[in-house]
């Protein structure tokens, strides 16, 4: 069974950083893309940065050349280094990954996981 637990959530004063980790486990797995998304009360869960099995990164506009995502592939683990944060960065953030399982000889279809959240304030 596929788990993704996440650390590193926390209260920051605004300008501090944060950094989140995600470790998923549960047999072999062969990793797509890994990413975080947030959400904050009432509002919509939204992308924060995505990080492909090739390297290729995506960030939310609204966390461009403040947040970074980098993975240690071996230990299908992702971080979020999260900078300069801002109180609307407050928000749960989710874990997420696209993988493959590999199941009697062979890989299966990848799926989306995520994580349970861990929840980010940036106080004021």
């Amino acid at each position: 069974q596929v788990q993704l637990v996440e650390s590193g959530g926390g209260l920051v004063q605004a300008g501090g950083s944060l950094r989140l980790s995600c470790a998923a486990s549960g047999g072999t797995l062969s990793i797509d893309t890994m990413a975080w998304y947030r959400q904050a009360p009432g509002q919509q869960r939204e992308m924060v940065a995505t990080l492909t099995s090739g390297g290729t990164t995506n960030y939310a506009d609204s966390v461009k050349g403040r947040f970074t995502i980098a993975s240690d592939n071996a230990k299908n683990t992702v971080w979020l280094q999260m900078n300069s944060l801002k109180p609307e960065d407050t928000a749960v953030y989710y874990c997420n990954a696209y993988l493959r399982i590999y199941y009697i000889g062979k890989f299966t279809s990848p799926k989306d996981y995520w994580g349970q959240g861990t929840q980010v304030t940036v106080s004021s």
